[in-house]
């Protein structure tokens, strides 16, 4: 052996599954994270992803060909809905624009079996390569596609395994009676466990304000629908992601109501914020028809509004009418006297045919 093959580098073998034609197409790293609370821990992990890029370029693709999928990160691999990163690699793949797939993991790319099978089917059909730690894959081959199918097969199993070891956890939690999921509206919980009142002074005032309020309407109900027609928002903290635990200004706060919510439970147009505080109501709210405020009564049987006629001036009201026979009612009982023409100018247009007067 001479010097010169000591100082040379050895060149990075590429395996024979890589062909010219996929060099010709892109590379793309797909990254993904289940979690918002694993992008901010699992650093490590998403690094390594990110680091796949340099194996792609060991095996022939040039720099400006690898093309890097990371908007999946915070999101499940449960389904391919919301994922938009997911649906970007299968739109490039049945393009024919993709030569190879990276992943850290097969169960990075999905954990669903039908979506897994789905991109397998694509790649089969446009000679796509795919790629993970343990080796390089061709979805033609059926060895490989073999392997490939039980790689998807497992990452769903791993999932329901994963989800039946977090609920059994909760359950024993519970059951010592030291599950703490987060506090209501109003508190924070310190880092040392400690539970306080919050001390900002604005969600202070809207609880004091909600139980005021409860205490003189006397129902949830009636409280939520008095903070939906005032527009009063709450005061919630995030549970998870960046800003857990944070008030931000302007983002810290969400309206009572939620769409799809009914007529009777939908904010208002006339409330007016009040400065430095929740909003304060300009006046009392008015009712439109009794039952549902401000709405038409509702028929049960028909599920359609149904406006009340109001009462013309000069109408007999219906139990003044007596029957057309005999001057008798329906019960048999003798049919009261018609009223006086003077209070009911018109009620000639009302009475029966048989009792109107002369």
């Amino acid at each position: 052996m001479t010097t010169t093959d000591l100082t040379t580098p050895a060149t990075p073998l590429v395996p024979a599954k890589v062909q010219s034609r996929q060099l010709e197409r892109l590379a793309v790293i797909y990254v993904r994270q289940s979690t918002a609370q694993q992008v901010l821990e699992h650093r490590e992990s998403t690094a390594l992803q990110y680091a796949l890029r340099r194996r792609a370029i060991e095996w022939g693709w040039s720099p400006d060909r690898v093309l890097v999928i990371d908007q999946d990160l915070g999101r499940s691999g449960a389904s391919a809905e919301g994922r938009l990163g997911f649906q970007q690699l299968l739109a490039e793949v049945s393009l024919d624009h993709v030569g190879l797939v990276l992943g850290i993991e097969m169960s990075r790319l999905a954990r669903s079996c039908k979506d897994w099978h789905q991109l397998l089917e694509l790649c089969a059909l446009f000679g796509t390569l795919l790629a993970d730690t343990d080796g390089l894959y061709d979805p033609r081959d059926y060895n490989d596609r073999l392997l490939l199918g039980l790689k998807g097969t497992l990452s769903e199993a791993e999932l329901h395994v994963l989800h039946q070891r977090m609920n059994q956890g909760r359950l024993n939690k519970a059951r010592r009676g030291e599950l703490f999921s987060h506090v209501p509206i109003g508190y924070i919980r310190l880092a040392a466990g400690e539970v306080v009142i919050d001390p900002d002074q604005q969600v202070q005032s809207f609880v004091r304000l909600a139980f005021d309020k409860f205490d003189e309407l006397g129902t949830l109900n009636a409280l939520l629908r008095y903070l939906v027609r005032h527009d009063l928002l709450l005061p919630v903290r995030p549970t998870s992601g960046a800003d857990r635990g944070q008030l931000p200004a302007g983002r810290g706060f969400r309206p009572a109501g939620v769409s799809g919510s009914p007529p009777s439970l939908r904010p208002s147009r006339g409330s007016q914020p009040c400065p430095g505080g929740p909003t304060a109501p300009t006046g009392p709210p008015t009712r439109a028809s009794p039952g549902v405020p401000g709405n038409p009564r509702r028929s049960a049987r028909s599920g359609r509004d149904i406006m009340r006629r109001p009462r013309r001036p000069g109408r007999t009201p219906r139990r003044w009418r007596p029957s057309a026979a005999a001057g008798q009612t329906r019960s048999g009982a003798a049919a009261p006297a018609a009223p006086a023409a003077g209070r009911y100018p018109d009620r000639r247009r009302w009475l029966p045919r048989g009792h109107r007067p002369a």
